[in-house]
């Protein structure tokens, strides 16, 4: 049950096939045989009352080159005192200079984490599960036809997916699948370019397809203007390089929040 990842375009295509290469150099594809530990509730954080922000750990990224070399504990402490309602955490090595580690080290914080990693194999989902996931990401771009697969494999390993999409096909495909969390990302992960109108586009419409889910706008935020604009119709918003790239990602966070608040 593994995607067609030919087919995956640009960048994003680059990155997937990759990282099956490096999966499969890890020999990662066997069973997990560990106790899963308990994990708080990706759903039960981003509906929470008001605009929930869900704050990323990642040192790098193939739009913006290096970011920071953070400490995976203290960054998501940070984030936790900041008012995060959530932390994502890339642990994809080549592009994102990310690890396992930092997604174990971030569950100190005690907030819900969701593994972002490039989802190309079921055992990934089970790995997520064994390190202290709450939720993984799942790109329909990437998983296309196998979407409703690997949502089905989620919920078996008890974990909240996040299903990213980026247009209206992905969109109604994220739907029939039975996404319960949808992801809008303002990034082509094709040419990495941004547009912050989509993520207010995709909702109207996944709303007018009578989606009663949770909403996540994705990428591009860095203003508190950028939070005010796509609050009303969102549940959530997942912020990154804009939070990363100076010293204090706490303060910054809260910077972002506080006109929202």
């Amino acid at each position: 049950m593994t995607p067609d990842l030919a087919r995956v375009p640009g960048v994003l295509g680059r990155i997937v096939r990759q990282r099956m290469r490096d999966l499969e150099s890890e020999g990662v594809f066997s069973p997990w045989p560990y106790a899963f530990p308990e994990v708080p509730s990706f759903e039960d954080a981003l509906a929470r009352p008001g605009l929930v922000v869900i704050a990323e750990i990642k040192r790098k990224s193939p739009s913006a080159g290096a970011l920071a070399p953070l400490d995976a504990a203290k960054t998501a402490a940070a984030y936790a005192q900041a008012g995060a309602g959530a932390i994502s955490v890339l642990t994809e090595p080549r592009y994102f200079g990310g690890r396992a580690g930092d997604l174990v080290a971030a569950r100190s914080a005690g907030l819900p984490l969701l593994r972002k990693d490039f989802v190309v194999h079921p055992s990934q989902i089970w790995q997520a599960r064994a390190l202290g996931a709450s939720a993984v990401l799942l790109i329909v771009r990437v998983l296309s036809e196998l979407t409703a697969a690997y949502l089905e494999e989620a919920q078996k390993a008890g974990l909240a997916a996040l299903v990213e999409v980026h247009d209206e096909r992905e969109l109604a495909l994220a739907i029939e699948a039975g996404a319960t969390i949808i992801g809008i990302n303002n990034r082509d992960l094709a040419t990495l370019k941004v547009h912050l109108d989509l993520a207010p586009r995709l909702a109207r419409r996944a709303r007018a397809l009578g989606f009663s889910g949770l909403l996540v706008a994705e990428s591009g935020y860095r203003h508190p203007e950028d939070l005010a604009a796509v609050a009303p119709l969102v549940d959530a918003v997942l912020v990154g390089t804009s939070l990363v790239r100076g010293d204090d990602p706490g303060a910054t966070l809260r910077r972002l929040l506080s006109p929202v608040r």
